[in-house]
């Protein structure tokens, strides 16, 4: 199986699924699926543009509202998880995961699915401790605060993932895993991001949960975005351990490293994005102590009780298969017929500061 990972979308679809048109003829190969490593900006209209976390002269809307249409249709099943320049209005309507248009699947604030009998895994958002233990309290429409709050890590979250016992094939998070510098080459990284050294040497540059998924899961890929360059590690787990490789990438713009194209051993295809039926499992037993408000809450002693949840799922899968729930619109899509006034939004590709 040929997987094509990407950095950050910005929204720039188009762009991305031609270049892997591209890369298929001049290759003489097929790309099985393509994965995104967060800021995806699945901004449907006007009104989700609210919602992302950009300057008003960075907010555009780019190219995903004509895939949420029907206008377009993504050439390759695609899985995506949220990073820190999100429509959060979207992403929360679709908090456990879903179809965020036909054929582009959103994995959630946090998830885990089956693509044919890979099992990708994925952690949206960045982390900050501030917001770190606190639940989901935040509403759309959001202020100057939750508008960047909604996609900061949750404890609560992140245990979830915690509960995984079975293999992890891939996993994506949008921030690197903390002391993920220290397996490659972190000397060239400086001398092309001189201002990370600080934060390296401080130990302050990635994410601490995402460095605990990684020593708990040890899938044999990770996959990062955020930092808008590319960087490749390899985390050895003990002595004689597994391997974990990790790559980040950067984002969609001409002459950027924002592509990388694997090869993973799979069962024979054709394969499709199905529910995971352990992570089902966890999401249900978690599901009854969904934090929404700001206090913190204590779960760890929390009596999994797994097998009685285990069942119910795979009653639920046997009775109407694995294949997620059809998509469905529930807003307007931007429709270009309408007149623009001098106020609107662009629709141009516009790249977003670093």
């Amino acid at each position: 199986m040929k997987i094509a990972v990407e950095g950050c979308m910005h929204g720039d679809l188009d762009n991305v699924y031609k270049t892997l048109q591209y890369l298929e003829t001049l290759n003489n190969i097929k790309i099985d699926l393509l994965i995104c490593c967060g800021d995806f900006q699945s901004v449907r209209n006007e009104n989700d543009l609210e919602s992302l976390n950009v300057p008003p002269k960075y907010r555009s809307l780019n190219s995903f509202w004509k895939y949420y249409s029907g206008q377009e249709i993504a050439p390759y099943p695609t899985i995506f998880i949220g990073g820190n320049h999100e429509a959060s209005n979207y992403l929360w309507e679709l908090y456990y995961g879903g179809w965020a248009a036909p054929n582009i699947y959103f994995l959630g604030f946090s998830g885990v699915v089956k693509f044919g009998n890979v099992r990708i895994g994925g952690l949206s958002g960045i982390y900050n401790n501030r917001n770190y233990y606190s639940g989901h309290f935040e509403r759309p429409p959001y202020n100057e605060s939750t508008i960047r709050s909604i996609y900061h890590v949750r404890e609560y979250d992140v245990h979830k993932l915690m509960q995984v016992q079975e293999p992890i094939d891939i996993f994506l998070s949008h921030d690197w895993p903390l002391g993920i510098t220290d397996c490659g080459d972190w000397k060239q990284l400086v001398r092309f991001k001189p201002y990370f050294e600080k934060e390296i040497q401080e130990r302050t540059l990635g994410s601490k949960p995402a460095a605990e998924l990684l020593e708990k899961l040890k899938p044999p890929y990770w996959f990062s975005a955020h930092l808008h360059c590319k960087f490749a590690a390899r985390v050895r787990h003990g002595e004689g351990g597994p391997v974990t490789n990790f790559l980040a990438l950067d984002k969609c713009l001409p002459g950027r490293k924002f592509l990388q194209i694997i090869e993973i051993e799979s069962e024979a295809g054709p394969h499709e994005i199905q529910y995971d039926e352990e992570w089902l499992a966890i999401t249900r037993r978690f599901n009854s102590i969904f934090p929404q408000t700001r206090q913190r809450m204590n779960f760890r002693n929390l009596h999994l009780h797994m097998e009685e949840c285990r069942q119910w799922v795979k009653t639920r899968l046997l009775e109407r298969g694995a294949k997620p729930f059809e998509f469905a619109r529930t807003v307007p899509c931007y429709d270009p017929s309408r007149t623009v006034s001098s106020s609107s939004p662009r629709v141009s590709r516009s790249s977003l500061p670093s």
